[in-house]
């Protein structure tokens, strides 16, 4: 039997990281290129000392008007090149061009919220990503173009579907989405079958990952997880219970606490080991299922977020990570997450960034909402 071991509520009026110091290791050697800077001194027009003035004469006189032209227009001529010098120095770089990412435009609708993206492991430059109102993209250039993706068995006229999450073992690949779908791909994605599932799951599917031949673990927004190892024609449980239902039992029998729970399952990661880790939607609880399975310590770390919210972090590395949030928000630590500091390549981009897919050290991908996609160019 599942034990809940502790239940809180956690608020914070600023946004900050939780940091676990046991992850902080020797700083490793920075990895952001370097810029170039620019230096101008502008030439100083060379202009030749007055000769003395010669005494007067009726030859003169008759010629001092166009003498008086002339040193006009030497003067004007001598200040406009120097006018000129000043106001165009070279072009220089703007700051997306010296920024870690750029953006990819996508072919989909304004208001599509991309969710997730992911590589057939065997062939880095094909991938596949996905949002809402029923989108799937397929790139074969590692993410440089992307185009629409049909795929017959999940555009059903009753259903706007929502995919959440797509995982590969090989060749073998596998989405799920909300209302309940479940596709699954034997060769790389050039065809993708639909599995039947039962209406019977509590929640909705927001995460899946492939973890060996025909077989996939399976995670449900209330806490749920299902395990195939038939091509998904069969699933078990692999926990006793929902989050809901274990607090509605504890509720009920009395244990003070559990009642602050509200909300679902917001996002889902496992570790290669197969342990889970969730965030509720209102992030105001966590909870263990084993005494003791929960032991590290975590301290607050301020960033510069504007006030805005940080909704996801992607490691690159195990000292280098980046977090996005709201409006744009982009940060950057490459000390274990000692410090952060806010990179600048999205703040012109009216959209909220909700998470950070990191491929390996050299390809990674921002994803967020109207069809944002940041690409990865370190």
């Amino acid at each position: 039997m599942a034990n809940l071991l502790q239940l809180c509520e956690c608020s914070s009026s600023n946004p900050m990281i939780l940091l676990k110091p046991s992850s902080l290791n020797s700083l490793l050697a920075s990895t952001s290129r370097p810029r170039q800077q620019y230096s101008y001194h502008p030439a100083q027009p060379r202009i030749s000392p007055p000769k003395p003035k010669p005494k007067a004469s009726l030859q003169q006189s008759s010629s001092s008007s166009s003498s008086s032209l002339n040193r006009r227009e030497f003067i004007s001529q001598t200040t406009a090149i120097s006018l000129s010098l000043v106001a165009a120095p070279p072009p220089a770089m703007s700051e997306d061009a010296l920024s870690e990412w750029e953006r990819v435009y996508l072919p989909i609708d304004p208001g599509v919220v991309l969710l997730d993206i992911a590589f057939v492991p065997e062939d880095l430059n094909h991938g596949f990503l996905l949002g809402t109102r029923q989108t799937i993209m397929e790139t074969k250039d590692g993410g440089n173009t992307w185009a629409p993706r049909s795929i017959p068995s999940a555009e059903d006229e009753d259903f706007n579907y929502r995919f959440n999450s797509i995982s590969f073992k090989g060749k073998e690949g596998w989405i799920v989405g909300k209302p309940a779908i479940l596709l699954y791909t034997s060769d790389a994605g050039e065809s993708w079958e639909r599995i039947p599932l039962s209406s019977q799951l509590p929640g909705d599917m927001v995460y899946i990952k492939a973890t060996g031949d025909k077989s996939a673990e399976m995670v449900t927004d209330e806490g749920a997880i299902y395990v195939t190892s038939n091509r998904g024609y069969n699933w078990r449980a692999a926990v006793q219970e929902t989050v809901s239902a274990t607090l509605n039992r504890t509720v009920s029998s009395g244990i003070s606490g559990a009642s602050y729970y509200t909300g679902t399952f917001n996002a889902v990661n496992r570790s290669p080991d197969g342990r889970y880790v969730a965030v509720s939607s209102r992030g105001n609880f966590y909870l263990t299922w084993e005494p003791g399975q929960i032991t590290e310590e975590f301290e607050e770390v301020p960033v510069q977020s504007r006030g805005f919210g940080i909704l996801d972090v992607g490691y690159r590395s195990e000292e280098e990570a980046w977090a996005a949030g709201g409006s744009g928000i982009l940060l950057r630590t490459t000390n274990g997450g000692k410090t952060w500091n806010r990179d600048k390549a999205a703040d012109n981009i009216a959209a909220n960034l909700y998470s950070v897919k990191f491929i390996n050290d050299k390809k990674g991908f921002v994803l967020g909402n109207d069809g944002v996609l940041l690409r990865y160019l370190g």
